[in-house]
């Protein structure tokens, strides 16, 4: 919850910005010289792009929290490795648990279920990098998997 309330004030305080930006890109584009037209589209285009990147990371969130939350509710994620009192994952431990889910990746390689446990694999690890990756796979066939039920129910 509390980082749910930091996202939310994150989000208001860009909210803010990018008000604030597309004001100011108006006012230098209706002055009418050349430069700051430049510096006003320059003014848009930037923050434009920060809220697409925005828009992005936060759909990842709430599609990596939901995907967790079904698998939970299935009984199906990893059992939790043991940790070190700062609460770090012991990496032995971690890199042991590794290789079965690399094996159940190469098993079911369009199983967003699989590629969800495997970025936690790597995120134990301390491969934040390939976490990272991986759950953006597992995200793009949950969605596939959630495109092809709808259409499938209709």
């Amino acid at each position: 919850m509390k980082t749910k309330l930091w996202v939310g004030v994150i989000l208001l305080v860009f909210a803010l910005y990018i008000f604030m930006s597309f004001t100011q890109a108006v006012r230098f584009m209706s002055t009418g010289e050349p430069i700051a037209i430049a510096m006003g589209v320059a003014v848009f285009v930037i923050p434009a792009l920060g809220v697409w990147i925005l828009i992005r990371e936060v759909l990842f969130g709430l599609r990596t929290e939901k995907m967790g939350k079904t698998l939970a509710e299935l009984g199906e994620l990893p059992e939790d490795l043991p940790r070190m009192p700062s609460g770090r994952f012991i990496r032995e431990a971690a890199d042991a648990d590794f290789p079965r889910h690399k094996e159940d990746v190469e098993a079911n390689p369009e199983s967003w279920k699989s590629w969800y446990r495997l970025a936690l694999a790597y995120d134990a690890s301390g491969d934040r990098k390939r976490a990272r990756s991986s759950m953006r796979t597992a995200v793009n066939f949950f969605v596939a998997d959630n495109k092809a039920s709808a259409a499938s129910n209709k």
